[in-house]
């Protein structure tokens, strides 16, 4: 159960993983050792998936996003798993999602220009048989947050004490 010292620490993790283990327990009220072993426990039980770096796409040529939503009338496991290795190719895939609805797949591409993402795209329709791709292009960027929302997590439960 994550209680709210975990759910502050997965915040402050959220925003900066790179403060320092003393600085975090110093902020949630613990000390070194046992804030340590809470981001330990939170890592074994998969709540902390991984630590990154995120990067400025400006600055690594990959300014232009494209959001490419797949349509396919190949509905099997086996059309499935090949298409989801022939992402896994793709580095350009930042994300992909098998959705309900119209569209059965949708991809974040991240790529320099429109002129590579035409690359990618007749690289990807080369690879693997597809109904309808329907791309568009995203004009700016006025959200954007790697953060998930905590006030979801179920609140530990209340003690019992004696009577």
């Amino acid at each position: 159960m994550i209680d709210r010292i975990d759910r502050r620490i997965l915040s402050i993790l959220q925003e900066d993983c790179t403060v320092p283990v003393a600085e975090i327990g110093r902020r949630v009220g613990l000390s070194t050792t046992p804030c340590w072993r809470r981001i330990q426990k939170l890592e074994e039980d998969g709540v902390i998936t991984g630590r990154v770096a995120l990067l400025d796409p400006t600055k690594v040529n990959a300014k232009v996003t494209a959001f490419v939503a797949i349509t396919t009338n190949q509905h099997t496991d086996d059309w499935l798993r090949k298409f989801a290795d022939v992402i896994k190719e793709f580095p350009e895939v930042v994300e992909f999602y098998r959705m309900a609805g119209q569209v059965d797949y949708l991809l974040r591409v991240a790529v320099p220009d429109i002129d590579a993402y035409d690359a990618f795209y007749k690289r990807l329709i080369a690879k693997i048989d597809i109904a309808d791709v329907s791309t568009t292009f995203a004009m700016e960027q006025i959200k954007y947050t790697t953060e998930l929302p905590l006030a979801y997590v179920p609140s530990e439960k209340p003690k019992v004490t004696g009577a």
